[in-house]
């Protein structure tokens, strides 16, 4: 071949490669190519066109096959096929009228929209995402309407490739996939019939993207199409959309499209640095990234921390009154120590003043009643249902906002139909409409009372960084629709989070709870020094539940990091100043500094809005997808990275610090709002992207190749196939054992996590285990040979009534697998 150096698209790696190892041929048609080899994968590479390679090559003979007679050969007329290029946005300077003028005018160019010469359009066609929408909105609008379901979006940029065009304002290339070809062609021959057009697709801009993608995909009629929005799927909320009908909101259009692209610049761009850098199936992304740096930063910080020691001193009084009676008693922790803070940093510290106290006169000094009020909390946003059903239901984000959607979508309930049981459930707002406000309140007079009902129905401001949309609130869409009322047509996880939101909802609405609250100051000391002179200030407070208001109905679970003050003891409201008091007992109590906590997928969830990264919409993806990656892993609902975490963590924070940046992530998140009120998005992604391609050039020169088998890491054993030593390795799904012989040997084994118990059938080791989605359940170590599976965990202690297997039930309780007997289990069991 000659010296012409050839470049061809490598599918693996996702971008051009020269060619490796270049031979020329000839394809069967009789077209000319040239085949070789990626110089990073060693994949294939296959580049069309003549070379002069190809100039000695014998070309060979081309048999052309004869067309094949169809039935009705002469009645059917030819069938012109013709690739409709896919439309984008283009001209970011453009105004938001003038880019809706040209997206018309391109969509108005397709004669296929229009029905046949001599054909009518009659009827109403309307367009959802899920069937389950369709159903429900169809029961509304009754007679003269077709609703039809997209199933989601209908095109998105390939998978083969970038489909960004960086020369060219990044334009994007969209393509309608294969599974949605025969939805699309449903969609355009109802198109044509139809009269008029309405995308009824979700309020976000997601759904507003999904519109215009059905839109073009489907070639529709910009005359006769029409975008609705209602964010409650009730009849009269549907009723109001369908009567103020817009047109596709371009600049929201913009936003979302904006979002897709930097997303995939950054993934598609990242990802082939990793494979070539550290290993193949490695990912990297705009926003997971940071949300993995989240928790990695954590990570090391709890490893980092160095924990101390402290004691703090309570003591427990009773009252002495003239009869000698004793009321019940209280405890007052140590406040001050000769009018300092107290330091009691060891026991030794502690011991010389428990001595004094113990011989110490003890009396009231100031005692302070008063009143606290405790206001409901706001109803639900996307990331607080999220954090309160993790708390409370035990749901992860991706459950919760999959069976939020079928709650908002609509549920059947017999006679009323299938019906819209809750508002759209992504949101930062915590707005209420008042006609939502004045049902609450007529339901809270009948059902609580009036003094139930505020004087004014409260207002509730966002707390979210940047809240983006104009929803409201997740709330019922009817109060008078009660979790007892619909629970015969709920699954039960529907049921459980109906029930949370309808509470929440509910006690938004309701007055605040009111405390009594008594706070006292106890001196301790000498009996010949005046109260105020002694050494030692203990106080004691506490509240009293005076009105119950909106606790009659709901209150908001503690955070699984919130400290447990012990503020609200029983304080004798009683308790005058000098009265004198007899010491019970000291409490003295040994602490230790605590590290901060991992993260949860609520605290997560928690910190990502309060930073300002990612929106309602993308919170339980960001999630899912660094999980499904295998960047963090949970434990116990706490969030760990994992070693390929750490690793990928590391290599981005070295080199594109300002990509997983907190504050920058944030930043780019508020250009993408900006964006969606009518700022043009190719100027935004211009900027990214030339800081991005200068540190990626820069990366890829230093970064060097790591490699992972450099220290194998042996296990100790030997193949039992080979005789070689066995290794850890890294998979795809994580660690494994392997043969140090590989690929001459193939051996392989999981790691086996042992409990200490032995299995009920066959005696061998218990393990813990895995689902393909990652749920743990328990199994036999022999598996194939023996299958005794179990989802809850076994424990040591065998049955007290047969000698069988017991399961943990909770903490204290275990079932014996083989007699069904439910027994106590001891506290060394439980913590085997």
């Amino acid at each position: 071949m000659s010296n012409e150096i050839l470049t061809g698209y490598c599918f693996k790696c996702k971008e051009k490669r020269e060619v490796v190892d270049p031979k020329a041929e000839w394809a069967a048609n009789g077209a000319p190519g040239t085949r070789g080899s990626c110089p990073v994968c060693s994949g294939t590479i296959y580049k069309t066109g003549r070379t002069a390679a190809h100039d000695g090559l014998p070309k060979p003979e081309v048999t052309v096959k004869a067309a094949k007679k169809t039935a009705k050969a002469g009645t059917k007329k030819p069938v012109k096929k013709t690739a409709k290029k896919a439309t984008t946005k283009t001209a970011a300077t453009k105004t938001a009228a003038t880019k809706t003028a040209a997206t018309k005018t391109a969509q108005a160019k397709s004669s296929t929209s229009s029905p046949e010469k001599g054909g009518r359009q009659v009827g109403k066609l309307v367009v959802v995402e899920s069937p389950a929408k369709a159903k429900t909105i169809g029961r509304y609008l009754g007679r003269g309407y077709t609703v039809k379901s997209s199933v989601g979006h209908v095109r998105d940029l390939l998978k083969s490739r970038l489909s960004v065009d960086v020369e060219n304002d990044f334009q994007p290339e969209y393509r309608v996939s294969n599974d949605k070809r025969q939805i699309v062609k449903e969609l355009k021959e109802a198109a044509a019939k139809a009269k008029e057009i309405y995308l009824a697709t979700d309020p976000d801009r997601e759904g507003e993207a999904i519109a215009w993608h059905v839109l073009e995909a489907a070639e529709m009629d910009p005359a006769r199409t029409k975008r609705v929005v209602f964010h409650e799927i009730t009849k009269p909320a549907i009723e109001a959309a369908f009567a103020h009908p817009r047109d596709i909101d371009m600049d929201r259009v913009d936003a979302q499209q904006a979002r897709r692209i930097l997303d995939r610049l950054v993934g598609y761009k990242l990802s082939p640095l990793l494979w070539r850098k550290v290993r193949g199936r490695l990912s990297a992304g705009r926003v997971q990234s940071v949300a993995v740096r989240q928790v990695v930063e954590r990570e090391r910080e709890i490893q980092q921390f160095t924990s101390e020691e402290y004691w703090t001193l309570a003591a427990e009084l009773l009252q002495q009154q003239q009869n000698g009676a004793k009321d019940a008693s209280f405890r007052a922790k140590l406040h001050k120590l000769n009018g300092e803070d107290p330091l009691l940093p060891t026991e030794t510290a502690v011991a010389p003043h428990l001595a004094a106290l113990e011989r110490a006169d003890w009396s009231v000094g100031e005692v302070r009643l008063g009143k606290r009020t405790r206001r409901p909390s706001a109803p639900f946003t996307t990331s607080t249902l999220q954090q309160e059903a993790s708390r409370r239901l035990n749901f992860g984000a991706s459950k919760t906002m999959q069976v939020a959607q079928r709650l908002y979508e609509g549920v059947d309930l017999g006679q009323d139909g299938s019906t819209g049981l809750i508002t759209y459930m992504r949101t930062d707002s915590v707005t209420v409409s008042k006609e939502a406000q004045a049902e609450a309140r007529a339901y809270i007079q009948d059902v609580f009372g009036a003094q139930y009902v505020p004087a004014e129905p409260p207002v509730y401001k966002t707390r979210a960084k940047a809240a983006q949309e104009a929803h409201e609130a997740v709330r019922p869409t009817a109060v008078a629709r009660t979790p007892k009322a619909v629970k015969p047509y709920l699954k039960r996880d529907e049921f459980r989070l109906y029930t949370l939101i309808w509470e929440r909802f509910v006690s938004s609405q309701m007055s605040p709870a009111l405390y009594d609250t008594v706070s006292a100051d106890i001196w301790a000391g000498d009996g010949q020094i005046a109260p105020e002179k002694r050494p030692y200030l203990f106080r004691a407070t506490g509240s009293t539940l005076r009105f119950a208001g909106f606790l009659a109905l709901y209150e908001e679970s503690k955070s699984e990091d919130a400290q447990d003050e012990n503020g609200d003891d029983n304080i004798p409201a009683d308790l005058t100043p000098g009265e004198r008091l007899s010491l019970l007992r000291l409490l003295p109590q040994q602490h230790f500094t605590q590290p901060p906590p991992r993260y949860t997928e609520a605290t997560l969830v928690r910190d990502l809005e309060e930073h300002g990264i990612g929106r309602p919409s993308t919170y339980a993806a960001i999630l899912s997808t660094i999980e499904q990656r295998g960047y963090v892993e949970r434990q116990e609902k706490r969030l760990y990275p994992t070693e390929t975490g750490l690793l990928v963590n590391d290599l981005l924070v070295q080199h594109f610090s300002e990509i997983v940046s907190v504050d920058f992530t944030a930043r780019l998140e508020d250009e993408l709002d900006a964006i969606a009120e009518g700022k043009p998005w190719t100027p935004v992604i211009a900027e990214f992207y030339a800081s991005f391609a200068r540190d990626l050039a820069v990366a890829d020169q230093a970064i060097p190749k790591i490699d992972l088998k450099a220290e194998p890491d042996f296990v100790g054993r030997e193949c039992p196939l080979c005789g070689k030593a066995l290794v850890y390795r890294q998979g795809r799904y994580g660690r494994f054992i392997g043969c140090s012989d590989f690929p001459t040997c193939r051996h392989t084994e999981q790691i086996l996590d042992k409990l200490g118990v032995a299995c009920p059938d066959d005696g061998g080791d218990l393990v813990v285990k895995r689902t393909k989605r990652g749920r743990v359940f328990y199994g036999c170590a022999n598996y194939p040979a023996c299958e005794w599976t179990s989802w809850k965990k076994p424990i040591a202690q065998p049955c007290q009534k047969c000698g069988g297997l017991l399961v943990e039930i909770n903490k204290s309780t275990g079932e014996c697998t083989r007699c069904g007997e439910r027994q106590h289990v001891t506290a060394v069991v439980s913590e085997q």
